[in-house]
């Protein structure tokens, strides 16, 4: 099946081995399930684009912006409404957020999790009661 893209592997491989100080600062928090149980994977391909951080049980994306992105708001949305065509939301933070403030990331992050619905909500039961 041609998905009109090449799966970038090598350029994910690449961005994880060369992550900036507040990707690997905030990949420290998300790690084996660290946020609310939930699974992330890093430098993780939808598409054409390769997002920072992804929860695909949650539908989560997660982005780490620097100065460069301010410049280029357009290309920053067009890759949002890509991703949230898909399903995801998606949710940005600064890096001297996650540098300076990562409890209050985290918090952030719980509490973006918190809001969203079950990925695999519980099945009405239906015996006799």
């Amino acid at each position: 099946m041609d998905k009109g893209y090449k799966r970038p592997t090598a350029r994910s491989r690449e961005l994880r081995l060369n992550a900036t100080a507040a990707e690997r600062a905030l990949w420290a928090q998300l790690s084996a399930r660290k946020i609310s149980g939930v699974r992330f994977n890093r430098q993780f391909p939808i598409g054409p684009f390769i997002c920072d951080f992804v929860s695909r049980t949650a539908k989560l994306v997660i982005e780490v912006d620097g100065g460069q992105h301010s410049v280029d708001v357009a290309k920053d949305e067009a890759r949002t409404a890509y991703l949230q065509a898909r399903g995801y939301r998606v949710i940005r933070f600064w890096n001297n957020d996650v540098l300076e403030r990562i409890e209050g990331v985290v918090m952030e992050i719980e509490r973006v999790l918190a809001d969203m619905p079950s990925p695999n909500p519980s099945h009405k039961w239906e015996g006799n009661a």
